[in-house]
C-alpha cells in the first residue's frame, strides 16, 4: 500500500483547513487510511496530507471528480498548487 503526499496552497485559513470533514468524507470511501495533516509553521497557508492509499487509480480517477473540486473549494485548497507525491519502492 503506497503512501501518498499531497501539498498545496490554502486560502481560508488554517483552522478552518485543519477543521474540515472534507478529507474524510472524499477518501474514506476510496479506502485512504491514516490520514495525517501538517502545517508549514512559517507559513501556515502552505499544508499537506500524508495518507496510505490502497486503491491508487481510484485515488487519481477521484481526485478529477467534481466531488473532489468541491472539498477543495470548501476547504480553500488552491487547486493550481497542489502537487501529489507517490511513495516509490525500491
Amino acid at each position: 500500500m503506497p503512501t501518498v503526499i499531497g501539498h498545496h496552497d490554502i486560502s481560508k485559513g488554517k483552522d478552518h483547513w485543519l477543521a474540515s470533514p472534507k478529507r474524510e468524507e472524499l477518501f474514506g470511501p476510496l479506502g485512504v487510511t491514516n490520514i495525517r495533516t501538517f502545517v508549514n509553521p512559517e507559513n501556515p497557508t502552505q499544508v499537506a496530507v500524508l495518507m496510505d492509499v490502497a486503491d491508487l487509480d481510484g485515488l487519481m480517477g477521484a481526485m478529477q471528480s467534481d466531488a473532489a473540486a468541491q472539498a477543495m473549494a470548501e476547504d480553500g485548497v488552491v487547486p493550481e498548487s497542489l502537487v501529489l507525491l507517490i511513495e516509490e519502492q525500491a
